[in-house]
């Protein structure tokens, strides 16, 4: 037994000795357990304003500098749930939909600490890479088909998004261009099945006379050869053929952050576990979600592209009896302020935010949370980022309280984070 095991076993034993001499017995915490069995996260980068979207509160006026929301509120499928007028097709549907209104957190608002803070619920560290909570369940989970990666990002790479101390084979595989598939993939020109074949023979062949590596490098550089290999297989890039889809469905998406949803949905149907989609394309307004100054002016087209493409993903998913085992996530670093800026805009507000999850089998009451009159303070059941991480954890069925282990150092999953016992049951 090792020191840890010796100390862990003694606190225990203090503890049920204690209850014992009581005459109780200790309670046990009931463990959350949901039956979702993908995750597609959204994330929209630059900071989605919940004031303007998912928690929307009293009409402000930039030129009168009276702080409040940019646009109008609408009612939704859930009493006592308003929206954005923007989103008026996710309206009908939030009845599918948690929006959770009092996310916070206390990093710095600038946007890198944030993202990283919003991937790996963890601030910064100097001595441990944290994974990224799509490696989290990559790592846990598997992909739930051979012949398919666990992790896809569409979208740029990011260390935020890696595997840190987990290693390789809790990467991500990325695309940016969601008609080709990933870059490097494709087999060249003039290889053909049977000459494809008779290469990995000789790569066989190869290792086999070859003695196992103790480095922990060269055991990952061979698995990302044999998932590469995997990978390259018809049957898998055949996912990226978008074209197979119905004319009318892939109108019903939108455009390209549209399509990026709709390929996050055949991508689930392949067995890839966690899909993130990135929504900041900044041509739309110049800044994407980051309003500051004059980029409000055009934030209903960001708004209006995340309402048709999240509402279609949604029925979508609904038709083909695929919703309440692919949890949809929407997440940002961070939300905005009531108040506007010289220039109209907004700045940065981490104390109180929204993210959103829809499907996943959870139950949905429209929104989670209250913040104040003004959505710049929690006012009512904080959801602090383990919290949110913890709630995704145990809605895939995964252990929230389990420690994973950096070499020989403990580290707890979420941070401690608690899931959101409401959206379970």
């Amino acid at each position: 037994m090792n020191r840890r095991d010796f100390l862990t076993a003694t606190a225990s034993a203090t503890v049920l000795s204690r209850f014992a001499h009581a005459g109780v017995a200790p309670a046990a915490s009931p463990f959350l357990k949901g039956k979702a069995e993908h995750v597609i996260s959204i994330w929209l980068g630059g900071g989605m304003s919940q004031i303007d979207t998912f928690d929307p509160k009293r009409r402000g006026d930039p030129a009168k500098k009276l702080a409040g929301a940019y646009y109008d509120s609408i009612p939704t499928a859930v009493s006592g749930v308003s929206v954005c007028e923007h989103l008026h097709r996710l309206a009908p549907l939030m009845d599918r939909v948690t929006a959770v209104r009092t996310v916070n957190h206390d990093v710095i608002d600038e946007h890198a600490a944030a993202t990283n803070r919003m991937h790996t619920g963890r601030l910064v560290s100097g001595t441990v890479v944290y994974p990224s909570i799509g490696s989290v369940v990559a790592h846990e989970r598997r992909a739930a088909a051979d012949g398919a990666p666990a992790y896809v990002l569409i979208g740029y790479p990011n260390v935020t998004r890696g595997p840190g101390f987990l290693g390789a084979r809790a990467g991500f595989l990325y695309l940016t261009d969601t008609g080709q598939g990933p870059a490097g993939l494709s087999r060249p020109e003039g290889i053909d099945a049977g000459r494809q074949a008779r290469r990995e023979a000789l790569l066989a062949s190869v290792r086999g006379q070859t003695p196992a590596s103790a480095d922990s490098r060269q055991r990952d550089y061979d698995a990302a050869i044999d998932q590469s290999l995997k990978l390259s297989s018809p049957e898998f890039t055949r996912a990226f053929r978008l074209e197979e889809e119905k004319a009318d469905l892939r109108a019903s998406y939108g455009g390209e952050f549209g399509q990026r949803c709709l390929l996050a949905r055949r991508l689930v149907e392949r067995g890839v576990r966690f899909i993130e989609v990135s929504h900041n394309l900044n041509f739309i307004n110049g800044n994407g979600w980051d309003v500051h100054n004059g980029g409000i002016k055009q934030q209903h087209g960001l708004i209006a592209d995340l309402d048709i493409a999240m509402a279609a993903l949604i029925t979508d998913l609904e038709a083909r009896r695929m919703l309440d085992r692919t949890l949809i996530v929407v997440t940002s670093e961070f939300g905005r302020p009531p108040e506007f800026d010289s220039g109209g805009g907004r700045g940065h507000q981490g104390r109180a935010f929204t993210c959103v999850l829809a499907g996943g089998g959870l139950r949905h009451c429209g929104a989670y949370g209250e913040t104040d009159e003004l959505s710049k303070k929690v006012a009512r059941d904080p959801v602090s980022v383990p919290d949110f991480f913890a709630t995704i954890h145990a809605a895939m069925g995964i252990d929230y309280t389990k420690n994973l282990y950096d070499g020989d150092r403990p580290v707890p999953i979420t941070d401690g984070g608690k899931p959101i016992a409401a959206l379970f049951g």
